[in-house]
């Protein structure tokens, strides 16, 4: 390996990349050759930094100089200055909102500081694509420890014994899953690996596979070995080509190392991967759903037992654990079940990451220890809510978790206390929500994609949830009722208790938590016909204050309704029953004499 004196680390995640950040890359590399520093100077794009609203990140190693929002003019500068005169560029350093203090270092940022990074411990870190720098971080390490220490049940006995349990949203234990895959008798089995993210602002296992690929191998072929599995499947969505081109890199070098394929380590064992790309269906990402997809199959849910562990892929014995799942199991190898056990809580060890989006401050990805309350997340990592709004809501667990309230900010973060709450871990989405959001839209947003990404296999989930996004589109446009609140309580009862899969049974949860915590809302879109949040078009009135209008014309000008009256310098109406409500007046008035009600 090249030995420099700095190097350059450059954010390649997809959310850099698309503020031009592999651009910047090129820059780094054809400037350091122009100013003749390629002996002391090497520049690497990496991984997901997290950071994604501070995003170009460049950090420089080894003072760990970190650079926020770096664009392409700002290359020569941070060469010449901070690589060849050693001078950090201060205006690129990261300034604390509340103190405005420059900090150059990752560490000791809000954003960072209660983090605790293990399935995320190489993003950032390492070049995703050069398999040489995840062995230099004890890749592949535990890999030859199970192979030239353990039998498949004592490595089956350390994941139980760490008490890992899927990331995926399930929370099974990790170990228990695998040895009944272990015990399942065929004379062939397999891995999979779902890599089918599709819940709405979620990114998690996407990063992990963009910035550390060689991790999820590793921990397949040692879940392979444990399980007596020969072959390997990553079933990942098209849709993340980034993702999918840094899989195939690691697993051809794997190959090439003789990581993968026969006599692995010069033993007895032979393992090897294969990728299938799912096109974007919300439903596989339930295990049997992305099994029959992977067969050629309609990808639909089947009814458990026989589970995967007995009957899966081509009927065989069949182990699916998902991305960040797996990406756990290689640290747990080498620091021990002990290590790893006593992080999180009573029922819930490790950390668990999540992909912070919504009206937060430091919109980002993040890793907490297990029992992080949320208002540790939003309000110290996350930065608080975006522009002094007040904090209403968070919803967790994707479209199948539910809306949190103030009232559960100090709830810890782990599977049974958000499943207590009436939400649900899920893969790891979190989307936090202000003041001026509505619930009863937010609960019709989430109604709407599963209506859409619904498999159509069983009623429940076919036609109750169309029924239930009728009901909420109705309440919406100011023609509910106060009895549709009831039908539709009762009717998500009805669909969770009935439904086929665990995607159908939990689909209600929006419904149901908003129904529970945000009922004066419902009540105020039924009673009063209003939006108190003012998001429900066919429920606002733009009225115009006699007092404020000058007569500019500039709203009538707008409208495109023609429904704004009034003379040039005289007092200006609108006509309710001609508006609709597309808010150009509001928009064109420069006397703020236009008001929602």
């Amino acid at each position: 390996m090249k030995h420099v004196k700095s190097f350059i680390l450059v954010c390649g995640g997809t959310g850099c990349r698309a503020s031009e950040s592999a651009l910047i890359a090129d820059d780094f590399r054809n400037m350091v050759r122009q100013l003749a520093i390629e002996d002391q100077t090497a520049v690497i794009s990496v991984g997901c930094f997290g950071f994604c609203e501070k995003g170009p990140i460049v950090k420089i190693i080894p003072d760990n100089t970190f650079y926020t929002n770096v664009s392409r003019a700002d290359v020569e500068e941070i060469l010449k200055e901070h690589i060849i005169m050693g001078r950090p560029v201060h205006r690129l350093l990261y300034e604390n909102p509340e103190t405005h203090e420059k900090i150059s270092d990752s560490k000791h940022m809000d954003f960072y500081r209660k983090q605790k990074r293990i399935a995320l411990r190489n993003c950032g870190f390492i070049d995703p694509e050069n398999i040489n720098d995840y062995i230099a971080r004890r890749g592949y390490e535990a890999l030859g420890t199970v192979l030239s220490k353990y039998t498949p049940a004592e490595t089956i006995d350390i994941i139980k014994r760490s008490g890992l349990r899927g990331r995926g949203g399930g929370g099974f234990p990790t170990g228990l899953k695998w040895e009944f895959a272990s015990k399942s008798v065929s004379n062939e089995k397999y891995v999979v690996c779902n890599a089918d993210e599709g819940d709405p602002g979620a990114f998690m296992d996407r990063s992990i596979l963009e910035g550390d690929p060689n991790s999820i191998i590793e921990a397949m072929a040692i879940c392979g070995y444990s399980i007596g599995a020969s072959r390997g499947l990553v079933y990942i969505r098209a849709e993340y080509p980034l993702a999918v081109h840094r899989l195939e890199v690691a697993i051809s070098q794997a190959r090439e190392y003789g990581l993968l394929g026969d006599a692995i380590f010069g033993t007895d064992f032979s393992f090897d991967i294969e990728i299938r790309y799912g096109a974007g269906a919300f439903v596989c990402g339930e295990e049997t759903a992305l099994i029959h997809s992977m067969e050629g199959h309609r990808g639909e849910p089947t009814v458990k037992p026989p589970f995967p562990a007995v009957k899966g892929y081509m009927g065989k014995p069949t182990n699916v654990n998902n991305v960040e799942t797996f990406a756990n199991v290689p640290v747990i190898i080498l620091n021990g079940p002990e290590w790893f056990s006593s992080i999180g809580t009573e029922r819930s060890k490790g950390t668990k990451v999540f992909a912070l989006a919504g009206k937060i401050n430091n919109v980002g990805l993040i890793e907490v220890p297990m029992g992080t309350t949320l208002r540790e997340v939003i309000y110290e990592i996350g930065g608080g809510i975006k522009n002094g709004k007040k904090f209403k809501a968070v919803q967790t667990g994707g479209p199948s978790g539910g809306c949190l309230t103030e009232e559960h900010l100090d709830i810890p973060i782990d599977f049974d206390n958000l499943l207590a709450a009436g939400s649900m871990m899920g893969s790891g989405g979190m989307i936090v929500m202000d003041e001026d959001d509505c619930m009863v839209s937010v609960a019709k947003f989430y109604l709407e994609f599963i209506v859409e990404e619904s498999c159509g296999k069983c009623v429940p989930c076919r036609i109750g949830n169309r029924r239930l996004y009728e009901m909420l589109d109705k309440i919406t446009k100011g023609k509910g009722t106060e009895e549709d609140l009831e039908y539709i309580e009762n009717l998500s009862k009805v669909i969770k208790d009935t439904a086929l899969c665990g995607l159908g049974q939990t689909s209600p949860n929006p419904v149901l938590s908003t129904l529970e915590h945000f009922r004066d809302e419902y009540l105020a879109h039924v009673r009063d016909k209003t939006c108190p949040a003012g998001k429900c078009r066919a429920l606002m009135h733009y009225v115009i204050d006699p007092e404020k209008c000058v007569g500019c014309t500039a709203c009538a000008r707008a409208c495109p309704a023609e429904a704004i009256t009034g003379e040039r310098k005289q007092k200006h109406e609108i006509d309710q029953n001609k508006c609709i409500k597309c808010g150009a007046c509001y928009e064109k008035c420069k006397f703020s004499a236009i008001n929602i009600a």
